[in-house]
């Protein structure tokens, strides 16, 4: 008799002989399986499989059209991580039929005329092993899908976090949470034109708001003053990029790091001039050269109290004429190729009147 599983079993039978599946599905329904799907041109069986999505297949070899060795080999094409156990049902008894058998892709070989007792015992043997496999594999699926669903959430509060730490800049500086906005899309589009995946674009998307983090670290007579700073201040002023790296080093998460690398060294220049380390070149990390041209950018056409904002036509030429001075020449040639998406970004994100 069958199980409690097995009782819905669903069972695939194909064979040519009209004579086989009635037998065949006489015998089953006697031990209390559903009735098998038949199926008798072999044409037919993976439309058949894929509408059934069987647990056992019982299949006879020698059949016009496709035989049973094409019938696996089109089975097993499919690729099905669930691909149910075949047992050959045929009179071909050879040895070597067997072996070929096996070797193909079945689970079991069974002759005709073959023993009523001795198939659905083999039967019985197949659907416990394929139940419990379907049991695992569906296991196995929610597992992952609670490890997905609980690294998104981790991930999520990551960049809620991060998010958070930019902010924490803005309320202590004149800059508006736009700029944060602005100089982080139109980083990414940089990136993206250097040819950067989408998940470099997604980190530095999520770093660069914390490039200024370390002016939390300045005084407000600084930060706030409505002017220009002299030299001293200045000086305390440039504090701010290794004080940023101070409050973001120490982290394995890629994502701090690259915020690590990008508020340390985003006020580094091409020919080597800026600070906090004298950088050159390429000895700039490059999401830094990116974040660099995207700030200075937004800076000059953006009101600040100590400058007037320029008109975009002179921010540009300021960007062009300081590629191989200030900026990275290809990071400004992948700028201005992106243009009309970077004043698209600034349209989008205007300061509010």
């Amino acid at each position: 008799m069958t199980g409690p599983n097995h009782q819905s079993a669903r069972i695939l039978a194909i064979d040519d002989e009209p004579a086989n599946l009635k037998l065949l599905s006489k015998m089953l329904a006697g031990q209390g399986y559903e009735a098998p799907q038949l199926v008798q041109d072999a044409r037919e069986v993976l439309t058949a499989y894929q509408t059934q999505r069987p647990d056992l297949i019982l299949l006879d070899l020698n059949m016009p059209h496709l035989d049973g060795f094409e019938v696996m080999a089109a089975l097993r094409a499919l690729d099905d991580p669930l691909l149910p156990p075949i047992v050959v049902l045929t009179a071909q008894n050879g040895r070597e039929w067997q072996l070929r058998a096996l070797a193909a892709g079945a689970r079991d070989f069974i002759c005709k005329p073959f023993d009523r007792s001795e198939l659905l015992m083999r039967v019985r043997n197949m659907l416990d092993a394929q139940l419990a496999h379907r049991l695992l594999h569906e296991h196995r699926q929610q597992l992952e899908a609670e490890v997905a669903a609980r690294t998104r959430e981790l991930a999520q509060s990551r960049v809620q976090i991060v998010q958070r730490l930019g902010r924490a800049a803005e309320f202590r500086d004149n800059e508006t949470g736009q700029h944060v906005l602005r100089m982080s899309e139109v980083a990414t589009i940089i990136a993206r034109s250097l040819g950067w995946n989408e998940a470099q674009c997604e980190l530095i998307l999520h770093a660069s708001p914390m490039h200024d983090i370390g002016k939390i670290g300045i005084s407000d007579l600084i930060l706030l003053k409505p002017g220009r700073l002299d030299n001293e201040e200045m000086r305390v002023m440039r504090t701010h990029s290794a004080i940023g790296a101070q409050i973001l080093e120490g982290s394995c998460d890629p994502l701090l790091q690259m915020a690590c690398r990008i508020a340390r060294s985003h006020h580094e220049k091409w020919d080597g001039s800026g600070y906090p380390d004298g950088l050159a070149g390429e000895a700039i990390p490059l999401e830094a050269r990116i974040c660099a041209v995207a700030d200075v950018f937004d800076a000059l056409v953006s009101v600040r109290p100590y400058k007037r904002v320029w008109h975009i036509e002179e921010a540009l030429a300021l960007i062009e004429r300081e590629a191989g001075h200030h900026f990275d020449p290809q990071v400004v040639e992948h700028f201005l190729a992106n243009l009309d998406a970077i004043l698209e970004v600034h349209r989008r994100h205007r300061e509010p009147e």
